[in-house]
């Protein structure tokens, strides 16, 4: 057992860098909970159906980078690879759609992609994922991406940026489709890629092979065909983003790695990350549910990596999640004085006061070591004359300061402490 380490491109999230791990991903998604949307869970693993129906069968996730499985029943099943397909499967399973609309829903976990593990890109990750669902409101989708902005603001971060475009509906896709798929014939393609452009010809914008870009500098853009609806539509989102004081990067080329994006699509990159610099996206995906087999209603939402943001905190040098571990150390010397502190302990931690005690048989030197090393702002000693005098010692790591409490009062004089 003792040769056994993490697989390949996945990895431990340790205390105390954990404190900052938990830091972002709880202020990822404060502004969720503040817009009142509701939190969800869904499995891990789902039907392999939901994500080859889902995320698009021409896609580098369902071709390349699933880990999927046969159970013991012989059902394809699949790790989930992005968090949305379940979501909505979970939507659809449930009739949420027969409540009042929109759905708003936001949900936090893992998903895995076999992929090259590279800095800032694992095979194993955590994202936030949040989705409005049944109604085509162009106010809805700068919600949205403000909601998202929000979130790195209320980190503290400053040197990310917003990409925004259109890729169109079902009014001026086909059109569009047909001048695209005329301009990638005529390029020097390899068989598996003009593959994938028979099935979605928007992928192959999307390919970071330099000798494929090298060919697309006159490739017709989506933008450029926008229907009269959907340039409304589009228009109407960038005025709200103005509005609200959320400032974009207009991306003609962008093209997000799933099929299902339609109209308003975006992209968050953070400029201290290198070539990896996406942090987060999303977009609205119109006929996601009736692809998954449900009504054919709208959605729009995003998803976030927590462990790429936390990079992007990193990066800028903020000091996240950095606090003490515990306020309040109890160091009994001896049985008796063990019991008071267990007690003592509890009695805080009930208060709401994060507090700790040493455990095992250390002297005094190790005991002070072990709140020293806590970060507690102060500390009770609680030694056997301390019992026999009915006191126990209270002491502000913070000025030095030492003083005798009457043990019947240790307990309030600590939670009076601790908030000064």
């Amino acid at each position: 057992m003792s040769g056994l380490t993490a697989p390949k491109g996945a990895f431990d999230t340790l205390p105390p860098d954990s404190a900052r791990f938990l830091a972002v991903r709880d202020t990822l998604t404060a502004p969720l909970r503040r817009a009142g949307y509701g939190y969800v869970e869904t499995p891990v693993f789902e039907h392999t159906e939901v994500f080859s129906r889902g995320v698009g069968e021409s896609t580098d996730v369902v071709t390349k980078e699933m880990y999927t499985f046969a159970d013991r029943g012989g059902r394809s099943l699949t790790l989930r690879p992005e968090l949305t397909a379940g979501l909505m499967r979970a939507f659809i399973e449930h009739r949420l759609h027969d409540g009042a609309l929109p759905v708003k829903l936001w949900t936090v976990g893992s998903a895995f992609r076999y992929e090259r593990p590279q800095a800032g890109r694992y095979r194993h990750f955590t994202q936030v994922d949040m989705e409005a669902l049944g109604v085509d409101d162009p106010a809805l989708d700068a919600e949205v991406v403000a909601l998202g902005v929000q979130g790195f603001r209320d980190l503290g971060l400053t040197d990310f940026e917003l990409l925004l475009t259109s890729l169109g509906d079902a009014t001026c896709r086909p059109q569009y489709r047909e001048l695209l798929v005329a301009y990638l014939e005529k390029l020097d393609l390899d068989e598996e890629t003009r593959r994938r452009a028979e099935i979605n010809p928007l992928r192959v914008l999307d390919d970071k092979r330099p000798e494929v870009q090298a060919q697309l500098d006159d490739a017709p853009l989506m933008v450029d065909h926008l229907s009269d609806s959907t340039r409304a539509h589009y228009d109407a989102v960038r005025q709200h983003l103005t509005d609200l004081g959320v400032a974009w990067t207009e991306a003609p080329r962008l093209v997000r790695g799933l099929d299902y994006y339609t109209k308003t699509t975006f992209e968050f990159l953070h400029n201290g990350l290198g070539a990896q610099s996406a942090i987060g996206g999303g977009g609205r995906y119109d006929g996601l549910s009736a692809a998954l087999g449900g009504p054919d209603v709208s959605g729009i939402g995003y998803a976030v990596g927590v462990d790429r943001t936390l990079l992007a905190v990193q990066a800028e040098g903020l000091d996240i999640g950095a606090t003490a571990r515990v306020q309040a150390f109890v160091v009994p010397l001896g049985a008796e004085a063990k019991r008071l502190a267990v007690r003592l302990v509890a009695q805080l931690r009930a208060a709401g006061i994060s507090a700790d005690t040493v455990y095992g048989d250390r002297g005094l030197k190790g005991s002070m070591k072990a709140a020293d090393r806590s970060g507690a702002s102060h500390v009770v000693v609680v030694g056997e004359r301390d019992l026999v005098a009915g006191v126990g010692q209270v002491k502000d790591m913070r000025t030095g300061e030492q003083r005798a409490v009457p043990v019947g009062e240790l307990f309030d004089t600590v939670r009076a402490s601790v908030g000064k």
